[in-house]
């Protein structure tokens, strides 16, 4: 073979070898960016959980407390209409705090609801408390009261269904009258979107759960779009966490002022039942139970979140009437004569 030919030969032999060792270079450098965006990926996602978990924990101890407080008032309701010549307990609203005007059917009512909504939880997953939280325990507590999709009375329901024909209305309301239904009641209260405290819009959750592409550039753009959502929502999360336990704290406080009062409500009434012997001290006791039952009825009734009118963007914390609902919580307790 004439030596120009060999030469050309080996050249092009050589640029084979190049061009094969530049491909095997680019399929390792592609798999590396996937296996990086994968491992990334699954970081982000693991930071997820866990702020959602922690989100749904404090979530749901808030919403189980809301609601046994709710329940309780038909005890207190009982020991007020023990009360003979009573007198008539009027709303109270002093500097922009307003609490409800005494009402035995209204605190019925919401503690039969909330009852219902205690029995269920048993067997819920989690997050289903939050829900309630979040959408205000005492419209949920209500609402459970009323009426399911099927015309049947939710009182005459129990555990699981109970809370699914709730869910079902504070979801948008029955298929019949033009709401999403349980299905979507579900969807949107339920542990799957992490209550509705905590839900997030579908295009974030799907985010979260993306498989990633083979090709590597397509992967690691994914992981960089999951990755801020999924900051986005953990930022929310966190935010969340704090606020629910801040209200836990006073709820809690308010709560303890409430049962030490309701139980000297009822050592006053095992001695005695007309109004007309009740000392200062006594009525005081009773004026006071009646004034926290009132603030407790309207702390349970704030919905923690606002949901976006799209449907589609992260709820929005509502700070404005949590704060509101602290500051006026600490007014009432300032203002509230204690007795001994």
């Amino acid at each position: 073979m004439p030596l120009p030919l060999v030469i050309g030969a080996v050249l092009a032999g050589t640029v084979g070898v190049g061009s094969g060792l530049h491909g095997v270079a680019k399929m390792k450098n592609a798999n590396e960016t996937i296996k990086i965006a994968e491992q990334l990926h699954q970081e982000n996602t693991a930071r997820f959980d866990e702020m959602s978990v922690k989100a749904n924990k404090v979530m749901d101890a808030l919403g189980e407390l809301e609601l046994k407080i709710l329940n309780s008032f038909e005890y207190f309701s009982d020991l007020i209409e023990r009360i003979q010549n009573r007198p008539e307990f009027v709303a109270y609203n002093r500097e922009n705090v307003k609490l409800p005007q005494y009402d035995k059917e209204q605190l019925k009512n919401v503690s039969v609801g909330a009852g219902i909504l205690l029995g269920g939880l048993g067997g819920a997953a989690a997050g289903t408390a939050a829900g309630f939280a979040a959408a205000g325990a005492t419209t949920s507590a209500v609402t459970a009261f009323g009426m399911a999709s099927t015309g049947t009375a939710i009182e005459s329901l129990s555990g699981v269904a109970a809370i699914n024909a709730t869910l079902a209305v504070l979801g948008g309301g029955t298929v019949a009258a033009g709401g999403g239904g349980i299905a979507l009641g579900t969807t949107v209260l339920s542990a799957a979107t992490l209550g509705v405290g905590l839900m997030i819009g579908g295009i974030i959750f799907n985010g979260v759960g993306i498989k990633l592409s083979n090709n590597a550039d397509e992967a690691y753009i994914q992981m960089e779009e999951a990755e801020k959502k999924i900051n986005q929502i953990c930022s929310y999360l966190d935010k969340l966490s704090d606020e629910a336990s801040k209200y836990i704290e006073m709820l809690t406080i308010v709560k303890d002022k409430y049962e030490e009062q309701l139980y000297s409500l009822s050592s006053i009434l095992n001695k005695k039942s007309s109004w007309n012997e009740f000392s200062p001290h006594e009525r005081l006791v009773t004026q006071n139970t009646v004034l926290l039952v009132g603030l407790l009825y309207n702390m349970c009734k704030v919905c923690l979140v606002r949901k976006p009118g799209n449907g589609k963007d992260i709820n929005t914390i509502n700070k404005t009437e949590i704060h509101k609902m602290i500051r006026g919580a600490k007014k009432v307790l300032g203002e509230e004569i204690h007795v001994n």
